[in-house]
């Protein structure tokens, strides 16, 4: 496997873009650059005398957090998602894929120029309800995407993320001081890590996540994933992408909803919008599971609330997992 980062050489990157026919004849590389942070894989906009794109590469362990081990073979889940949808209306909405190298486990991908992600949220506090409503359209057109019958199960990545989301977060001792993210914390989850009802239904619904579904899921819909510059809207990041079931990603998306604003309206108004078949209840309870794991898990957010605050929000998880 060629591994690729900031300091490789030119050369060898010009000799290996050449090799996949990846260049124009005439186009020389200039430069790299580091596009964002990325939590997953190593990615870098690569920049020509003639324009420039992204290159996305998987490595055997999460590129944030080197001691987490990650599957190799997320990258082909990613691709094989753009790949799904991008002959329907959601091509708009996507990058376009420039090229894929299974066995160097790599991923050319159109640049989005000058977006960037919708992390802010958390910091402002407000919705744009027409930015909503368009995530809600574009979440519901991947949902109706039919599926290839050779879509990647990815089974190991699910496995990594119900660690994450179902297990870690309401284990006592998980060996994650969240007193180090803000005094009180630690303490503060410890109600949720003995609450036995809670625990329950959250582990009734992780044993569904690792089961077989029938519907195309983004997996991980949430800000970090949704890119916009002016009226321009796009979906990245599905390596967590698997055929399961939708009231996963439209609890996802209305968690980090309720987590900005602090309001719970959100869930009527995602699943009212949502322009497909759904279980309220069930995305009710996957909202509330998603709030812990950001609150008193390792993924945290970049999410600036008092102590009071997040102890609001997590009673609030509560009453939903319980509803």
């Amino acid at each position: 496997m060629i591994l690729f980062d900031l300091n490789t050489d030119l050369n060898n990157f010009q000799d290996y873009l050449i090799s996949k026919n990846w260049l124009h004849p005439t186009e020389k590389i200039k430069s790299l650059e580091k596009p964002g942070e990325g939590n997953m894989n190593v990615v870098l906009r690569i920049i020509t005398d003639q324009r420039s794109f992204i290159l996305k590469q998987s490595r055997p362990y999460v590129q944030k957090y080197k001691q987490i081990e990650a599957p190799l073979d997320r990258i082909a889940v990613e691709y094989k998602f753009y790949d799904a949808i991008q002959n329907n209306a959601l091509h708009a909405h996507i990058p376009k894929i420039l090229g894929y190298d299974a066995t160097n486990h790599l991923l050319l991908l159109e640049d989005l120029g000058n977006c960037e992600d919708m992390i802010a949220l958390y910091r402002k506090g407000v919705v744009n309800k027409k930015i909503l409503q368009k995530l809600i359209f574009i979440l519901g057109m991947i949902h109706r995407t039919k599926a290839p019958k050779d879509f990647p199960k990815n089974f190991e990545m699910r496995k990594l993320n119900h660690q994450h989301i179902f297990k870690l977060p309401f284990k006592k001792d998980n060996g994650f001081s969240l007193n180090d993210i803000q005094p009180g914390l630690q303490e503060l989850s410890m109600t949720y890590k003995k609450d036995a009802a809670l625990k329950a239904i959250v582990k009734k619904i992780g044993k569904r996540y690792l089961s077989k579904g029938t519907t195309l899921i983004h997996g991980d819909y949430y800000p970090g994933s949704w890119m916009t510059e002016a009226d321009d809207l796009y979906v990245i990041d599905p390596e967590f992408g698997f055929v399961g079931f939708a009231e996963f990603d439209l609890g996802v998306m209305a968690a980090h909803m309720i987590m900005t604003t602090g309001k719970k309206k959100f869930l009527k108004q995602i699943h009212s919008q949502y322009d497909g078949k759904a279980d309220e209840k069930l995305m009710t309870q996957v909202a509330g599971i998603e709030i812990m794991r950001r609150l008193i898990g390792l993924a945290q957010l970049p999410l600036d609330r008092t102590i009071e605050e997040k102890a609001k929000l997590l009673k609030k998880a509560r009453k939903m997992i319980l509803s």
